[in-house]
């Protein structure tokens, strides 16, 4: 099945994010289109795209090995639309996790670093770090943007994961946001606030990549 992407990009961009979508919401979801256009004011271009599972109209994931070919193709659709400019990928939870797999798998071509959106380190109520074991056969710079809420990444859990691969995994911890980057009234903070943090960091990280 050919990918479904939307493909938003200033005039010359600096860069270009390969951006896949979680699990639950497809890439038209408000905190993907959000990105893509932060990204874009920042001189970012974004490239978007559905994974098979959502194009078919089903719940269910699709198995890693497809899941990874649909990462495999964005890619390289970025390539050939944006040929000379640097390549990041990574995504929101589940779109993150096929990315980094994929990564491990088989470098992605042209990609220079790999971004996090809530990496889904363990289900809810289900601390474990099995999810993090293909993370160091991935050799390119990680960001990692983890709220301190989030119910699917125990952060000492994270944390301890992400020590042995040292200078390539750079973790930010965005606080009192949960998996979705979501707060609550009483932090004093608002989701439009959170967002313009995860932008700014995402954009100055891929600058110094």
């Amino acid at each position: 099945m050919q990918p479904d992407l939307v493909l938003d990009a200033p005039g010359a961009p600096e860069a270009c994010f390969v951006f896949g979508h979680g699990a639950g919401a497809d890439m038209h979801h408000a905190f993907m289109a959000a990105i893509a256009q932060g990204l874009v004011a920042r001189g970012i271009a974004c490239l978007r795209y559905q994974f098979p599972f959502m194009q078919q109209g089903s719940r269910r994931p699709d198995p890693p090995a497809v899941a990874q070919a649909a990462v495999r193709t964005a890619v390289q659709e970025a390539v050939r639309r944006l040929p000379g400019v640097p390549l990041f990928a990574g995504g929101k939870s589940f779109g993150g996790r096929m990315t980094s797999q994929a990564q491990a798998a088989e470098p992605l071509p042209g990609v220079r670093g790999l971004v996090f959106a809530g990496f889904p380190l363990h289900p809810a109520g289900k601390p474990s770090l099995e999810r993090a074991r293909h993370l160091a056969g991935v050799q390119v710079p990680m960001l990692f943007l983890q709220g301190t809420r989030d119910a699917l990444a125990d952060l000492r859990l994270l944390r301890g994961a992400l020590d042995p691969l040292g200078d390539r995994a750079t973790l930010h911890v965005v606080e009192g946001a949960d998996h979705a980057f979501h707060v609550l009234v009483r932090s004093g903070r608002t989701d439009a606030e959170v967002l313009e943090e995860l932008l700014n960091r995402m954009a100055a990280w891929m600058r110094a990549h």
